[in-house]
């Protein structure tokens, strides 16, 4: 008589459960943008393992330093800038396609990364630019980071664009501004976002900018009037003239115009996105009230981005131990 077979349970697995790839997406934000040092504060204090960075504009600045793993050191040199080390960072130059040429502010970032390529980070990292020419969105990640980071920051007739392998890139924030998609494609499981951008409209209604004359020109513009008297640019004059002239209802600066309008943009793309691909955790700190060249505020600005970040984090409850 034949035995009932019994069939036997199959040993329980010891390889232990295998943990989410976590994305970063930091986003565009000019001197808002600090505040990505004091999210990345925040996540490491509450023991979150970051595996591959997207960044835009200054979140491609940001992200680059952190993917490089000198985060630190970074935090450091920003609590300490003050006006004279912001101006020391612009090289303006005139008439061209932008009026701040962006070879220091890539210096300031070689100097802080010790790769020259994107593929010797410690972290996958992505730097969004926009393609001036096509309009379409371009995600760098491989070559050299400099460069990369460079153009993701081209903000348009502000800084000049950038000659990359036939095409010329401006700012990333043009069609990607919190760049969650990216970080999807590049292999997240769980991606954590930070948008500088949803309060940025309100905020400047708000807090209008704190002028410097009567026609709202601060140092940005005294640093390019200073390098066109130094080369004797026959434009000078003329840019002087039209600079300080008097206008019977008070206008906002060219700056104000370029900036109120690409602000307004990145505002609206941000949440059409935000809406169609949403990030597992969303970072907003409250930083509307920022100026473009505010750098000198970096201690103020981080400590918000740190705040705001621990809150979220306090009341996300899909942290990788919970997957």
């Amino acid at each position: 008589m034949n035995e009932p077979q019994t069939s036997k349970a199959p040993a329980a697995s010891l390889t232990p459960p295998k943990r989410p790839r976590i994305g970063l997406a930091l986003g565009s934000g000019s001197a808002r943008g600090l505040a990505h040092v004091g999210v990345l504060r925040a996540l490491k204090e509450a023991n979150i393992e970051i595996d591959l960075v997207a960044g835009t504009s200054m979140g491609a600045v940001i992200g680059a330093v952190f993917a490089s793993g000198k985060i630190d050191g970074l935090s450091a040199r920003l609590r300490n800038l003050d006006w004279p080390g912001i101006v020391a960072l612009l090289d303006p130059v005139f008439p061209r396609s932008g009026l701040i040429d962006g070879q220091r502010v890539a210096e300031f970032v070689r100097a802080h990364v010790p790769s020259a390529h994107i593929e010797g980070l410690l972290l996958p990292f992505a730097a969004v630019a926009t393609d001036l020419m096509t309009g379409e969105e371009v995600v760098t990640t491989a070559g050299d980071l400099t460069e990369a980071v460079r153009a993701s920051i081209a903000v348009p007739g502000i800084f000049t664009p950038v000659r990359s392998n036939g095409r010329i890139l401006v700012d990333g924030g043009l069609v990607n501004p919190v760049p969650v998609s990216v970080a999807r494609a590049m292999g997240a499981d769980l991606v954590i976002a930070v948008d500088l951008n949803h309060d940025i409209v309100a905020g400047r209604l708000s807090h209008p900018a704190a002028h410097a004359n009567g026609n709202g020109h601060g140092p940005i513009m005294a640093r390019l009037l200073e390098s066109l008297r130094a080369i004797n640019s026959p434009v000078l004059a003329q840019f002087e003239a039209w600079l300080h002239k008097p206008t019977l209802e008070p206008l906002p600066g060219i700056f104000e115009v370029l900036l109120a309008s690409i602000y307004i943009m990145q505002a609206r793309v941000t949440e059409a996105d935000l809406r169609q691909t949403q990030p597992d955790l969303l970072i907003q700190p409250p930083l509307g009230a920022v100026r473009f060249m505010e750098f000198d505020r970096a201690e103020e600005i981080i400590d918000i981005g740190y705040r705001s970040a621990a809150e979220q984090l306090a009341r996300w409850t899909r942290t990788p131990t919970h997957d």
